[in-house]
This record gives C-alpha cells, sequence and structure tokens, in this order.
C-alpha cells in the first residue's frame, strides 16, 4: 500500500477530502497547491503560483485551475470540480478512483468507460507547471478540453471581473500565450500534441474559497479563461499540458516531465516525508537563498529562517544551503538586528530574537561541519555588532541590564515569536525580561566567547568574559520560583508573569544552559504534565483561565488564540533536547514515542508534511498553515537526537 494513498470512498466523502491538501514546490519558489479533490478551498490555492520580481517579492497566482472535459460517443463528462453560492460545479471529484501522493500528485479518474490518469509536477529550476494525461484503459479515442482558468493576483487576495483585464492572446506553438495585466509575466500554454485552440475569453463568477469563509476573509472570486484547448487521446497515449512563464518545445515537453519526474525521490516512509517536506521550503531567488517559513502564507521571516535552518540543512546533510541562507540573511543586518519579515526596504526589524538565533544557528552549523577556527575570522565582526548593540541599547528598547540580562520591548509592540497583535497590542505581553530572550542572549555571549577565544581575540574577551556569570546568577535569583517549580515567563519592574509556558525550556535546551540539576528536573516535569501533547506543546496551561483549546474563527479571534494554549510542534525540538539533556539515553523511550506518533499527521491536513499548529484541545485537530518551516526542522532534529547524532 502506497504511503499517501486515498480510495474511490475516501475521495468521495467531499467534506473529508477538501479538507486535505497537497503542495508541490521548487527550487525558484514556485509553488503548485490545492485540495486531495483538486476543489480549491483557499485563495491562496492554485496550480501555478509564482513570485513576479517585476511587481514585488510576494507570490502570485497566475494558473488557478484546470477544468477538463472528456468526451466519447457523444457523451462528455467534466473532471474540474468548483464550488459556487451553494453548488459544487462541475463535480469531477465523483468520478475519481485513487489519488497517490507519494511521488508526485496522481489521481485516477473513471468517466463512463474510460480510465484517465493524471499527474502533476513543477520543474524545478523554472516557473512552469507541467500536467500528464495518460488514457489507461477504453474503447476507441476520446476528445479532450481544456479550459485554463487565470487569476493573475497576489495570493493574499482575490481578483475582480473588470475591464483593464485583457481579452486577446497570441498563437504560440501548440498554445497560446497570454497576460491579464501588462505589470506581469506572460504565461504561454502549451501542449505535446497537436491541438486546437478555441479563443472563446469568459469570466467565470462567483468562485467560492470556504476555507477563507471560515477564516473571516473575502471568499468570492472571478476567474478568467482566455479559451479551451481541444485533441485527441489515442488509448495507451499520454498528453502534457503546460503552463509556464517562458516559452517552452512541445515537441519536448514529454521528455522534460520525464527527466523532472526521474529527479523526484519516491516517499516511502515517515522519515522520507520529513525530507522532502524539507526540500519545499528552499529557494534560490535574487536577494539570495531563502526560506519560506510556512505554506501558503508566510514569507521570508528572519526568526523562522534560523530556527528552522539546522533541522532542514544540516539534518538533511546540505551544510553548504545552511551556509548561503545565513550568508543572505545577514545582509540586512541593521543596528544589530536582523530582519523580522521583509527584504530590502521592505524589511521590518520589530524582532529582538531573530538576530540571536543567528546565534545557535552558526553553532549548530560549526558543530556539524568542525569549523570553528574560521568561524571568528568570518563571522565575528557580525557576531559583536549584534552583541554590543543590543549591550549598549538598539531599537524597541532592547538592551542589556547592569545584572547581564537582556530587556526588550514595550508596549505595543510584540518582539519575541509570541508576536500576536489585536487593536494594536500584544496578545500576550512580554516586554521586559523575558525567559526565551535571556536563554538565547547568554547563549550568543558564551558562543561568541569560545569562538573569541579560539581566534585570539583578547580584546572581545575581556570586553565580555565576566557578563556570562553575572547574568547566570541574576537568572536564577530572578526568574526562579521555589513555590511554582519553574521559571517566570517574563519580568517587567516588580510584575512577574508566572504562566506556566514553554518559552523556559530554552533556558535548559540550548547549548550553554541557563539552569541545570533540579532546577532543570523539576522545570521538565512541570512543562511534561502540563504542555506535552502528542502534536507539540502547548503555549500555555490547560489550568490558566487565559487558556483558549480551540483555533477557530476571524483573524482577531484566533490571534486572540494564537499562543494562549494552542500547540505548536516546533518546540518538541528543544523540549526533546533539554529532555535528553537532564535523563540522558533513559529519556529516548519518550521522546521516540514522541516522534513517531506523528507518522499519522502526515495524512490529516497537509499531505506528507507537518502543520504550523494544533488545537490544544484533543483530539488536536491540525490548523493554521498546511506545512510550516520549523515543524518539519525540528521533527528531523528529533530523528537526529534519536539516532544519537
Amino acid at each position: 500500500m502506497s504511503l499517501l494513498h486515498f480510495n474511490k470512498a475516501q475521495l468521495a466523502d467531499f467534506i473529508g477530502s477538501s479538507e486535505k491538501e497537497f503542495l508541490e514546490t521548487n527550487k525558484t519558489g514556485a509553488y503548485c497547491s490545492s485540495s486531495l479533490v483538486l476543489c480549491n478551498t483557499r485563495k491562496y490555492h492554485g496550480l501555478l503560483v509564482a513570485r513576479q520580481p517585476k511587481i514585488d517579492d510576494h507570490s502570485y497566482v497566475l494558473l488557478a485551475s484546470l477544468n477538463e472535459t472528456v468526451t466519447q460517443s457523444l457523451k462528455s463528462y467534466e473532471l474540474g470540480t468548483n464550488q459556487y453560492p451553494n453548488t459544487l460545479y462541475p463535480q469531477g471529484y465523483s468520478f475519481l478512483e485513487e489519488y497517490v501522493g507519494d511521488k508526485i500528485p496522481t489521481w485516477i479518474f473513471k468517466v463512463g468507460g474510460v480510465t484517465l490518469k493524471k499527474e502533476m509536477l513543477l520543474v524545478e529550476n523554472e516557473d512552469r507547471v507541467l500536467v500528464r494525461y495518460t488514457y489507461l484503459a477504453g474503447k476507441g479515442d476520446i476528445d479532450f478540453k481544456i479550459d485554463p482558468f487565470t487569476a493573475f493576483r497576489k495570493i493574499h487576495t482575490v481578483g475582480k471581473s473588470n475591464e483593464e483585464a485583457s481579452l486577446s492572446c497570441v498563437v504560440v506553438e501548440n498554445g497560446i500565450e497570454y497576460k491579464m495585466y501588462p505589470q506581469y509575466d506572460s504565461l504561454f500554454f502549451q501542449l505535446s500534441n497537436s491541438t486546437h485552440f478555441i479563443n472563446s475569453p469568459n469570466w467565470f463568477f462567483n468562485v467560492e474559497y470556504l476555507r477563507e469563509l471560515d477564516r473571516g476573509y473575502e471568499f468570492r472570486e472571478d476567474l478568467f479563461s482566455p479559451g479551451s484547448f481541444t485533441t485527441t487521446i489515442k488509448k495507451g497515449e499520454e498528453l502534457i499540458f503546460s503552463a509556464g512563464t517562458k516559452k517552452t518545445s512541445a515537441k519536448k515537453l514529454s521528455a522534460l516531465f520525464a527527466s523532472e519526474e526521474q529527479k523526484i525521490k519516491t516517499v516511502k516512509n515517515f522519515s522520507d516525508c520529513l525530507e522532502k517536506a524539507a526540500a519545499q521550503f528552499i529557494a534560490n531567488t535574487k536577494k539570495g537563498t531563502e526560506i519560506c517559513a510556512g505554506y501558503h502564507w508566510f514569507g521570508r521571516w528572519g526568526r523562522d529562517t534560523f530556527i528552522s535552518l539546522p533541522g532542514l540543512t544540516l539534518e538533511t546533510n546540505q551544510p553548504e544551503v545552511c551556509k548561503s541562507i545565513i550568508d543572505t540573511m545577514l545582509k540586512d543586518l541593521k543596528g544589530g538586528l536582523l530582519t523580522n519579515i521583509g527584504v530590502g526596504e521592505a524589511a521590518r526589524y520589530n524582532s529582538a530574537d531573530a538576530s540571536l538565533w543567528f546565534f545557535w544557528a552558526l553553532q549548530k552549523y560549526v558543530q556539524h561541519t568542525g569549523t570553528s577556527k574560521n568561524t571568528w575570522k568570518e563571522y565575528g565582526a557580525k557576531m559583536k555588532d549584534i552583541l554590543e548593540n543590543y549591550r549598549k541599547g538598539t531599537l524597541y528598547n532592547i538592551h542589556m541590564q547592569e545584572n547581564g540580562l537582556l530587556y526588550g520591548g514595550q508596549e505595543d509592540v510584540a518582539l519575541t515569536w509570541m508576536d500576536a497583535m489585536v487593536d494594536n497590542r500584544p496578545v500576550t505581553p512580554r516586554a521586559g525580561l523575558a525567559v526565551d530572550l535571556n536563554a538565547l542572549w547568554y547563549n550568543a555571549i558564551c558562543f561568541s566567547l569560545e569562538m573569541a577565544q579560539l581566534a585570539g581575540d583578547k580584546k572581545f574577551v575581556a570586553a565580555w568574559q565576566d557578563i556570562p556569570a553575572r547574568l547566570q546568577a541574576s537568572f536564577k535569583n530572578m526568574f526562579w520560583s521555589v513555590d511554582n517549580n519553574y521559571l517566570a515567563d517574563c519580568i517587567d519592574g516588580n510584575h512577574f508573569d508566572w504562566s506556566l509556558r514553554p518559552n523556559q525550556v530554552f533556558a535548559i535546551s540550548l547549548p550553554y544552559p541557563l539552569i541545570d540539576g533540579e532546577m532543570a528536573v523539576s522545570v521538565l516535569q512541570e512543562v511534561k504534565e502540563n504542555l506535552l501533547t502528542p502534536r507539540g506543546l502547548r503555549t500555555l496551561s490547560q489550568n490558566d483561565r487565559m487558556y483558549r483549546g480551540l483555533y477557530r474563527g476571524d483573524q482577531r479571534e484566533r490571534d486572540l488564540m494564537y499562543h494562549q494554549g494552542v500547540v505548536w510542534p516546533w518546540l518538541l525540538g528543544h523540549f526533546a533536547e533539554a529532555y535528553l539533556k537532564v535523563h540522558g539515553n533513559k529519556g529516548k523511550y519518550l521522546i521516540k514515542e514522541i516522534y513517531d506518533s506523528f507518522a499519522p499527521a502526515i495524512n490529516e491536513y497537509g499531505l506528507g508534511s507537518i502543520a504550523e499548529i494544533y488545537d490544544g484541545d484533543a483530539p488536536h485537530k491540525a490548523v493554521g498553515t498546511i506545512s510550516q518551516a520549523w515543524s518539519i526542522a525540528e521533527l528531523l532534529r528529533i530523528r537526529g537526537m534519536i539516532k544519537g547524532k
């Protein structure tokens, strides 16, 4: 039995099957995604979603979907599925017999006496989607028609019919060139077989995306089709449909599909799925090598990049990619801060921990490659820039106190990873001395001292060597509670936040821990009993009056729940690291149990991947993005811990 397999009965359950989504990406940052039954349920879905660098750095839905029609013996069957107000039309999903996604997304349709296979892939290094149709069984030839539905709009919006949209197209080899608006790249639709194009431009109104309705966003869109492609397919024959931003050779489409398919590994187990998913987040752009934080609506996030980096690259033995991404991100260093989101002039620096996670990612890279002797020479200037700016003070009141602890934040900014904002205020106020920031700060200083000492930088060592001991003593004195048996989450003046949250785990998990011994044992016991679930750590104890166990509603409602009990898989990596540090090999049973329990998740939501978040309440339903970089990365790191790396 295939790993990512669904049968006719499962596919016929439209509600269930439409909640599962496939995703394919390539190295240009393009992606192809829809629901399992090929009905777009999100504005983010599309068969070719690609960047438009002539416009900006964002992704755009170019080709939204295809509607195919099979005609034989004067009977026609439409294979597409679209949601319109109060109706599904057509209902091509009802002809589905099987889906297999172990190599590339593959569907089997049975219509009348015809069995047709549909396969889809993205070309690795160009913005092009290829769809291969194979006539497997039946009697006689079939007439085949393809109607492409285009959108030409940013992924976060929906399009509406308008007079500015071009209605014209240009004939090219076995197809057409079409561009809805002048600022976009053209789309070249081409087929491997000789085809007849019927120029019949038409808008299709009020296509609905029900996931967007659930999330409180605008959910109706008008899609445009420039016309129809018709051809004939003989039994045993294949037809390739190509949609790309550059013209190609129609005669070479079959060979191109075959060569691209050969590059793709068949997944045979959960571990294979994690490795394949890991590759989906990494893209080569004009800015350099970047990580997409999550699909479908995240882009390049600084914090997410550095947290994800070791798992996505080092656990898949790609240290050169790790280094390339580090170098790309450092281009935007400013005032000691690395970007939270955005690039260049559009960059935002409202993150206190992105720069500190850089030290951790570099640590892991050095450990993996054994390049510690060269680290200070290559990265020392950047490391010193960050530390010195944090020490003297930089944006958002980030500064080191006399006791060595790091203060960060102000009332109207959320600087840590718990960054949800409602009514221009942080939902989880953490301005002050945040436990995770100080764990990262301590680790960054200690690692820098280690590298500086190896390089013989006596001036830096003299300036910083007394701080770690002072910082650690202050931390234990202020953050530890004998009554609670765990650490405060944040301290601001005389206000101590004793909410039981997972952020204290970093004080144990990082290479240079702030606490150990019985204190660490106690913290982990509290986290295990109150926050640990089969899908990650809760962001708040169920016993807290502010706990919210379900992630539902519009954006405001969801933001209010985002870090108030919702489960995050990525936190498991540091929980596992801390747990094994404290319990040694005796702790491996629990960590392996956690890792193995994730295997069923690859068929629950984003096929072959792990979601961004899960409900805090059982059965811990997957919500948020269908595939999140740090979720995958930290499970890969846990795999490495189990193997004893």
